[in-house]
């Protein structure tokens, strides 16, 4: 997820190191605010494990969501886009902590704009994958933090479904014919997803993301094919935790030991 480069933390914001995977993969973070935990594992693992190819993380913050990608498929190069200059320092960061910068490179671009975005390399049409983990809140709906580094995480930067219906549709820009977009967001976000989608990507897979067997799903991930024309499919749900602790799928997937299968 991006910062607004306007209200960004100082460069003197607390950062520590965290463990991720079973160890395989180290990430810079700040230590407050918004920062990188299941929802970013859980994107990295939606993607086909047999990925080859560009991948490129949209809103990638300090750049979770694509190193796991990397760290799990040998045969993929990332592209981490992040607009923030903190953030983005802490990828380029990240990237030579986990031996990946032969692999992987930081886009200091704007999702939201072409010209941005090409002028950081990443030109419409050449990635194999798109995945992100958008900001969540619409600003005229919800109450955000007042920590800077979460509020424009989790807040879009303008009111509207009409904010999230650009970021998707730049993220498909992106992706080449045939090419997938994935996605995390909350339930209530899936008709704007739909309705962006439609005419633009198919084979639109749902899975809902539960905390327990007995709440409702607090998360959906969503993969669409550009350019398909496949039906809608719901795949069975993933279950995070049974009682106070991880289900063994969960378990699996935190440290780095599955993919979900979907």
């Amino acid at each position: 997820m991006s910062l607004a480069m306007s209200e960004a933390p100082a460069p003197s914001c607390p950062v520590g190191m965290n463990g991720f995977l079973g160890g395989r993969l180290r990430l810079r973070q700040p230590t407050s605010g918004h920062r990188c935990g299941t929802d970013a594992i859980l994107l990295a693992a939606a993607a086909p494990r047999d990925l080859s190819g560009l991948a490129v993380d949209a809103g990638a913050g300090v750049g979770g969501a694509g190193m796991a990608l990397a760290v799990q498929r040998p045969n993929i190069r990332i592209a981490l886009l992040e607009k923030d200059p903190f953030l983005s320092a802490l990828a380029r960061e990240n990237l030579a902590e986990n031996g990946l910068l032969h692999r992987g490179f930081v886009s200091e671009a704007d999702l939201l704009s072409a010209s941005s975005r090409a002028g950081a390399g990443l030109g419409d049409g050449s990635a194999a994958l798109v995945v992100s983990n958008p900001p969540f809140l619409d600003p005229a709906r919800a109450r955000l933090s007042p920590n800077v580094n979460k509020r424009m995480a989790h807040g879009m930067a303008a009111p509207g479904p009409a904010a999230l219906s650009s970021w998707i549709k730049a993220m498909l820009a992106m992706a080449a014919q045939g090419g997938l977009a994935i996605l995390i967001h909350r339930p209530e976000a899936l008709p704007i997803i739909l309705e962006t989608l439609s005419n633009r990507a198919g084979a639109v897979t749902v899975l809902p993301v539960h905390p327990r067997p007995s709440i409702s799903a607090s998360r959906i991930l969503v993969r669409a094919r550009k350019g398909s024309h496949a039906p809608l499919a719901i795949a069975p749900p993933l279950f995070l935790h049974d009682g106070d602790q991880f289900t063994r799928e969960a378990e699996a997937l935190h440290r780095g030991e599955a993919l979900i299968d979907w």
